[in-house]
């Protein structure tokens, strides 16, 4: 008999399938006249309540609204004000600040790194400027240069077009290349 009691005075919550039973079962034949007229009056008086408090709930929603309109609150200053919140507690968060700290740990070290290769190529490019071959180059190029500006800036009392001058510049740069022995200026119009 005590296993029976155990069984009936079970200590778990309801599951769904026990809670299907209870509400297929008809308990109405276990109450007596009196019990019935009871609850009846209970659940009457329960669902007055309900709307009553839906009722209040409505009023006091409507009321709310009045008092956001009168304050200049409206749905998108909400919306602004709740994002702000939001990212302010985003940023508050241990993951977003562990986050931050090695992004901005990475992008310091991707700072140095190009600073560092910056540093390198200029101290490639100065050191190719200072190399007999790039000396070597930019003499030939500033013979060139004074060439041109004593031909057109005119010591030769004819002057001569600003082609027979590029030409025979050209000719001068070419000699000097190939080794050969310069040209008069007589030569060098010609061409």
């Amino acid at each position: 008999m005590e296993a029976q009691a155990q069984g009936l005075l079970e200590t778990e919550p309801l599951q769904g399938r026990d809670e299907d039973a209870v509400t297929s079962a008809d308990f109405s034949s276990m109450l007596s006249e009196e019990e019935k007229e009871e609850l009846k009056a209970e659940l009457v008086q329960l669902e007055d309540e309900i709307t009553t408090l839906r009722q209040v709930l409505s009023a006091k929603e409507r009321h709310l609204v009045e008092i956001k309109q009168k304050l200049g609150m409206n749905l998108m200053n909400e919306l602004k004000q709740n994002f702000s919140k939001s990212w302010h507690d985003m940023q508050t968060t241990t993951a977003y600040k562990k986050t931050h700290e090695t992004l901005s740990h990475a992008g310091q070290k991707a700072t140095a790194a190009f600073s560092n290769v910056g540093t390198a190529i200029s101290k490639k490019f100065g050191d190719m400027r200072n190399s007999p071959t790039f000396k070597s180059f930019e003499e030939r190029v500033e013979t060139t240069v004074t060439s041109l500006k004593t031909k057109v800036g005119g010591t030769n009392p004819n002057g001569g077009s600003f082609e027979e001058v590029l030409s025979s510049t050209a000719h001068a740069s070419a000699q000097s290349l190939a080794g050969g022995s310069p040209r008069t200026k007589e030569e060098e119009l010609q061409c």
